[in-house]
């Protein structure tokens, strides 16, 4: 049984959409993060610097966890010609998928370990007490980074 390593590495079709796909969510996530800190308590109580670190290590975590909901998404659906065929299903599971981490991961920060917290004027969703901006964040942002990733791959074949 003879397997060639290069049938896992990504086809020129695949990481081209990739690295579009990452530069719009490592963009959308910081300009986000930028726009939202203010609904933090450490934009009231922290220096500076400890906002600024928190931009950053916020939008990185957030890059972290579309590419794990991506990959597994691709793996589960897409596994062979994504981003040719199943583009819409592997984007819709990616995204749906990263919104249930981010409520979870909400409330474990903020309610349960006190990682962080909301300010008064945070919105929140009904019921669940999670911030409004963060789910936004988890639906608008990846949704822009795949319309852009599609607009590079338009007319191409995997």
């Amino acid at each position: 049984m003879t397997h060639s390593v290069w049938m896992f590495l990504p086809s020129p079709l695949q990481r081209r959409t990739l690295l579009r796909f990452g530069a719009a969510m490592a963009i959308g996530n910081l300009v986000w993060e930028m726009a939202h800190m203010p609904l933090y308590t450490v934009w009231q109580t922290g220096t500076r610097s400890e906002s600024a670190y928190a931009e950053m290590h916020c939008a990185l975590g957030d890059i972290l966890i579309a590419t794990a909901c991506l990959g597994g998404a691709v793996s589960l659906l897409g596994r062979h010609g994504w981003p040719g065929r199943g583009y819409a299903k592997v984007a819709a599971t990616t995204i749906l998928v990263a919104i249930c981490y981010t409520i979870f991961s909400e409330w474990l920060n903020v309610e349960s370990r006190g990682t962080w917290a909301y300010r008064d004027f945070m919105p929140r969703l009904p019921i669940l007490g999670t911030g409004l901006t963060p789910v936004l964040q988890s639906l608008v942002v990846p949704s822009v980074a795949f319309w852009w990733a599609k607009r590079g791959i338009a007319g191409e074949s995997s």
